[in-house]
């Protein structure tokens, strides 16, 4: 274990400002490498060459002497496919504004996979505007060990354009150097006065709005007007008051781990990450409860689906889970991944940030799907966070 680069690590740099996440700009349609194009699902089932992913930064295992990633290494050596990793989704919004226009011309975006989150509408969008590639099942035999509670979302009830990468939960971080209790309250981080200018929330609507909807005794799962409203006027009430500084993506995670911050609304895995370097910080799921959400795996139109799918097939494997799950510290999607990593490391398996037990699976919920694509909505959010 000694040997790989863990997202921990990743995330101790960027917070230290010892590394700047690169953005690579798109390929072919978006600005082109010059690579022969992926076969498509109409093609002969053949693997291609090199396969083209879009994932989140620092969603992958590094080896810390090699700077390569071993399950990509493995997959080639088992497959003979190289796989071209970019690093290029940082927010679902900022990324579906990035992809949506070769979309609709029809056009490739010269990838073959890419990973977006469940809790925002733009997984629906692009099963909606039929911008997605079906997968190649037969290609996937290991989809038998994906967890039951994930195998009919709303955006995908038959699991026929996607599969979960990880998944994860959105609570509150606390840097017990600020403040010397942990925030496990949303009337805290919103209200109490020892923390004004010192509390930053997340610019994904879902993880936000659903903690504070929880907060204010309403239902993140069957949102109306009227519990909508109240969350927002809420959050609305707490920026102009100075009480919270900002919305981040994941660029919370310098910041809290300064200093600079006393609370931030955090997804799980970044913070069991950077504990370990940063012992006063700690994450809490509020008292109110908050929302659990899944980055999942699609294939973009014009992206090779048995080449995809049989990637899909490969991270299935309770081995190969594992050894994704001991570096990024995330929920692994996959049955029999608990097990494989107590042989790795017994303290991963028996973390309940990584492994969920029922108290804590009792206190999530799943964001209203219908909300989601609310456009009314939406646009009161984007100028909430924009104020």
């Amino acid at each position: 274990m000694t040997d790989v680069l863990t997202r921990t690590e990743l995330l101790r740099r960027a917070a230290l400002g010892g590394v700047a996440i690169s953005i690579p700009g798109f390929l072919a349609a978006c600005g082109g490498d010059g690579d022969s194009a992926a076969t498509t699902t109409a093609g002969p089932k053949e693997l291609a060459d090199t396969m083209r992913m879009s994932n989140w930064p620092y969603y992958i295992d590094v080896d810390t002497k090699t700077k390569k990633r071993p399950t990509l290494e493995q997959f080639k050596q088992k497959t003979g496919v190289t796989v071209r990793y970019f690093e290029d989704v940082n927010d679902n919004a900022t990324f579906f504004g990035k992809i949506q226009r070769p979309l609709s011309q029809g056009q490739s975006i010269d990838r073959d996979l890419i990973v977006m989150t469940d809790n925002s509408r733009y997984p629906g969008l692009l099963v909606d505007r039929g911008w997605l590639e079906p997968l190649d099942k037969s290609a996937i035999p290991n989809i038998t060990n994906l967890q039951d509670s994930l195998k009919s979302p709303s955006f995908d009830p038959d699991r026929e354009f996607s599969l979960p990468w990880v998944s994860g939960m959105t609570g509150i971080a606390t840097n017990l150097n600020v403040t010397p209790k942990p925030v496990t309250s949303v009337d805290q981080l919103l209200e109490d006065p020892k923390l004004k200018g010192k509390v930053t929330l997340l610019t994904e609507m879902a993880d936000t709005v659903a903690m504070v909807m929880l907060a204010n005794g309403d239902d993140p799962t069957k949102v109306d007007d009227t519990s909508f409203q109240k969350a927002l006027d809420r959050i609305q009430r707490a920026v102009n008051s100075g009480q919270v500084r900002q919305f981040t993506g994941n660029d919370y995670t310098g910041p809290l781990s300064r200093g600079d911050l006393a609370a931030a609304v955090s997804w799980s895995g970044d913070v069991v990450q950077l504990a370990p370097d940063n012992p006063n910080l700690v994450w809490n799921l509020p008292d109110s409860g908050s929302d659990i959400w899944t980055d999942n795996m699609m294939i973009p139109k014009g992206g090779d689906a048995f080449t995809a799918s049989t990637f899909m097939n490969f991270f299935y494997d309770p081995k190969i889970a594992a050894q994704l799950i001991a570096g990024i510290q995330f929920v692994s999607p996959v049955k029999g991944a608990q097990e494989e990593v107590r042989k790795l490391d017994p303290d991963l398996a028996d973390n309940t940030l990584i492994f969920p037990d029922d108290e804590m699976l009792a206190k999530v919920v799943i964001f209203d799907t219908k909300a989601l694509q609310n456009q009314d909505y939406n646009e009161k959010w984007q100028t909430l966070i924009g104020s």
